[in-house]
């Protein structure tokens, strides 16, 4: 009992030298705003000659989260993983981008799943 005691008063005592110590502490200006992770790939456009023929690179799916046959690269931005056709979990995944080619959504910061 003693003991629990004592521990209680070292705590106690521990806790007020760091509550005065970080009323001391001097505003630097410096501050933190919380930021959204991962933070969402942005589509980039297409300059130059490619952009007269230029594909869009993603598109949205559809709403049971299937991809159209001209962009069937599956993108989760959550996890910031693709899956390709014929891939483990490509049946079973739905959709947040659905991208024209695994270069695409590369270009995007996102990874190739790896089953």
């Amino acid at each position: 009992m003693k003991r629990m005691l004592g521990a209680g008063v070292l705590a106690a005592a521990g806790y007020a030298v760091w509550r005065a110590y970080a009323r001391r502490r001097v505003d630097t200006g410096v501050t933190w705003q919380a930021q959204p992770f991962p933070y969402p790939p942005q589509p980039r456009e297409t300059t130059g000659a490619t952009a007269a023929v230029a594909v869009e690179r993603w598109v949205a799916p559809g709403d049971d989260g299937a991809c159209p046959a001209s962009h069937p690269v599956k993108a989760k931005l959550a996890s910031g993983i693709f899956h390709v056709p014929g891939g483990a979990n490509y049946d079973r995944t739905h959709a947040d981008r659905c991208y024209a080619s695994a270069s695409d959504a590369e270009l995007d910061g996102l990874r190739a799943s790896k089953v």
